[in-house]
Order: C-alpha cells, then sequence, then structure tokens
C-alpha cells in the first residue's frame, strides 16, 4: 500500500538552499546527488548501549559542582510516528546556548559570558510511550552574523537517533511569541506557516513545578502530514 500525503507534508523540511540563510549557498549541493550503497556498517551502527547514556544526563542544571545561571526550565514530550504512535527507546539528545546566548565553542566569540556551571549539553532515551524529559535553562538570543543586526531567536537543537546513524534526525524547537521570528532565515527557511509552527514548542502549566520551574511542551512526529521539520 503507498501511503499519499497532502502536499504541505512534502515542503515541510527545509530546502537544501536557502539563500537568505548565508551559509546554505555555500555548503547546498550545485550538482545532483550520487547515491551511494549503504553497507552493514552505515545500516546497523553506531549503536549504543543502555550504559551509554546514564542517570542525569537529561538534567543541565546538575552536571557541575554549581547550579548554573539563567531561569530553569522543563521541556518534555514525546517522539512519535505518521499515525501519533509512540517510539520508544529513541536517543534524544540536545545542546544549546546558555542563558546569555553563548554556546561553550571555540567558534563562538559572541561577547557574552560563559557559565561555568552549563555545558549547554544532555541527552535521554525515550520510554514505552515515547515519552521525554529534560531540566534545563532557557537558551538566550544571540547575534550570528548572517546580515546586519541578525540575532537568533531562543531556540534548542535536537537530535534524534533511529536504529542507527543513518536515521538521524535533526531539528530546532523556539519559544512561544518571540520578536525575532520574522527576522530569523533559518527558521523562515521551512516556508509553510502550519509547519513553522511545529517548531514552536507549547507552555505547560499542568506540569510546572510550582517555585521551581516553567515547563514546556514538544512532541516529535517523525513523518506524516503532522511532520516536525527536520534539517537535512
Amino acid at each position: 500500500m503507498t501511503l499519499v500525503y497532502p502536499k504541505e507534508s512534502m515542503i515541510v523540511h527545509p530546502a537544501h538552499l536557502s539563500p537568505e540563510y548565508r551559509s546554505t549557498v555555500k555548503r547546498s549541493p550545485k550538482k545532483p546527488l550520487i547515491i551511494v550503497k549503504h553497507t552493514m556498517s552505515e545500516l546497523t551502527g553506531p549503536v549504543y548501549g543502555n550504559e551509554a547514556v546514564n542517570a542525569g544526563d537529561e538534567d543541565l542544571t546538575k552536571q557541575h559542582k554549581g547550579e548554573p545561571i539563567g531561569e530553569r526550565i522543563i521541556v518534555h514530550g514525546r517522539v512519535l510516528d505518521e499515525d501519533m504512535r509512540p517510539v520508544p527507546n529513541t536517543l534524544v539528545e540536545l545542546w544549546q546556548a546558555n542563558a546569555c546566548g553563548r554556546y561553550i565553542h571555540v567558534v563562538d566569540q559572541h561577547p557574552a559570558p560563559l557559565d561555568p556551571n552549563f555545558t549547554g549539553a544532555g541527552r535521554a532515551t525515550t520510554d514505552k510511550d515515547g515519552y521525554y524529559r529534560f531540566v534545563t535553562i532557557k537558551p538566550g538570543a544571540y547575534p550570528w552574523g548572517n546580515h546586519p543586526n541578525a540575532w537568533r531567536p531562543a531556540h534548542i537543537h535536537f537530535s534524534l537517533f533511529g536504529h542507527s546513524f543513518l536515521s538521524r534526525l535533526v531539528t530546532q524547537m523556539y519559544f512561544p511569541g518571540d520578536p525575532l521570528f520574522p527576522y530569523d532565515p533559518i527558521f523562515n527557511a521551512v516556508k509553510d506557516a502550519n509547519a513553522r509552527a511545529r517548531m514552536i514548542c507549547s507552555f505547560d502549566l499542568e506540569h510546572t513545578i510550582p517555585d521551581w520551574a516553567l515547563c514546556y511542551k514538544f512532541d516529535f512526529v517523525l513523518r506524516g502530514r503532522n511532520a516536525t521539520p527536520m534539517e537535512h
């Protein structure tokens, strides 16, 4: 049986070449892609064992001796297939800037302070219901030099692994009501407005912990009419 999805699902993911996003001009393919036959190493590995994801990897606020500076938040949700069925045992990784909008990376020379108690990376695996949960710090916006006065909206990068490295999917999660949305060519590289909205998390008062942390919900849909936009 062949599944036919509506037109929207065909334009969910950003194009390789998005001229407003300057670096894609250099890195997008300029010649027809060549299909390379996959070997067993690509189809079956690398894999990870249960011991590779340790207890506490999902809490970015407890990875150092002190507590990081910034607004503590909870980010949780589910990994789902196109029929909204849970996808268990999925490795979910995240990386992000700190509360001041700076990454711990040699290339990031944004004149904002680094936080010695915040590395900005975590990982978790989904349970039998496809559920994941992270505790982290809300990231700050930062300048990125794509065009004059260019600033990235606050966002968190996510990576999801399937059965092998070839099944890795990468996306970004944004926060509601960010005033930088209209000016960000990465966010707007997803041309469909409904699909862009699926990259924005929702505030979750029910799971907010009083006097401790606000909560945001973000579900990943791997494909189909409600697919989460993914970076190719």
